[in-house]
């Protein structure tokens, strides 16, 4: 018998929808490993976000202090480690997402643990499913160390529903934290009010089809008038079109919103395999060949020029009749 020790991000006094995900591989994996979740959250503002954790969890754990400001995996994996081996972890789980694929595999060294990476499913306690060959062909990973490590797939993962009643918050020191000589200089990001683009219900994404930076101005239109957040493929990110952390796929984010528009997109195998997911597909693309129609629910074969402004036109009469 063991516990689930689930990493939960969070932003500001809310769990990101990444970490519900990870929550609902955790109630599987402590029914198979006959123990109990015990959500984590960590880092500063990280006491605003533990009631949010106590809907999902019968245990929180919560640290914070003044040296976590700023997220490091030098200074978060021993803690983790530590409160895996205190709490009877025989499984710690994170998102794969950026911070959770940084920090997991730290995490496994210091416990001496094996590690599952990319997890879609989990066949039993010690054995997982992961997509291999960009998400063409799944391969069978088990895992035979006292303690296993595992990130696993937002989108292969339900968010996790409320418990019926609220789980215990219990604070715990963070110890003395040391960087190993890292240290953190400064954050560059892109300030929006749009939604974040692996927590977005839509995302409208463009491709290489685009042209240049200036007509991305196009899709942002159609993404404000959606609530959308807003994506590209690695072709539009490498030719500097759009900001590097809109890119979509295999090297970038993995989403599956309910609604995805791929405006201008081939369809390689690298942007599917970060978008195939998504409940519904709208592929704009004036060419019909392209292998975004096998995977689009939906289909325009017509230049986005003309396409994309005709559809803003028909959103803002409908509306405007609401």
């Amino acid at each position: 018998m063991g516990n689930i020790l689930a990493l939960c991000e969070f932003n500001g006094a809310q769990l990101r929808s990444s970490a519900l995900a990870n929550l609902t591989f955790a109630r599987a994996a402590a029914t198979a490993h006959g123990g109990e979740v015990i959500a984590l959250v960590i880092g500063a503002g990280a006491q605003g976000a533990s009631a949010e954790a106590a809907k999902y969890a019968g245990k929180v754990i919560v640290v914070e202090d003044g040296a976590l400001a700023h997220y490091l995996a030098e200074t978060y994996a021993p803690i983790v480690a530590r409160l895996a081996k205190e709490h009877g972890a025989t499984l710690v789980t994170a998102t794969a997402t950026a911070v959770g694929k940084d920090l997991m595999p730290r995490v496994a060294a210091l416990l001496d643990a094996g590690m599952a990476s990319d997890v879609a499913k989990l066949e039993a306690k010690d054995t997982f499913t992961r997509p291999i060959l960009s998400g063409n062909a799944n391969s069978t990973v088990q895992v035979s160390t006292a303690v296993i490590c595992t990130t696993v797939r937002q989108t292969e993962f339900e968010p996790a529903a409320p418990l019926a009643a609220p789980g215990t918050v219990t604070a715990a020191p963070a110890g003395a934290v040391d960087a190993l000589g890292a240290s953190f200089e400064r954050l560059d990001a892109q300030k929006s009010d749009r939604p974040e683009l692996t927590d977005a219900k839509v995302v409208v994404s463009g491709g290489r089809g685009m042209k240049n930076g200036e007509n991305f101005k196009v899709l942002e239109e159609l993404a404000d008038l959606l609530g959308a957040a807003m994506g590209a493929s690695r072709a539009a990110t490498d030719a500097g079109m759009v900001p590097a952390d809109w890119q979509v796929g295999q090297t970038g984010k993995i989403v599956a919103p309910n609604l995805y528009f791929a405006v201008a997109i081939s369809g390689a195998i690298q942007h599917l395999a970060g978008m195939k997911g998504s409940k519904t597909i709208v592929a704009i693309n004036k060419n019909k060949d392209e292998p975004i129609f096998q995977v689009a629910d939906y289909g325009i074969v017509q230049e986005w020029e003309k396409a994309v402004p005709e559809l803003i036109s028909e959103i803002k009469k409908l509306k405007a009749t609401r």
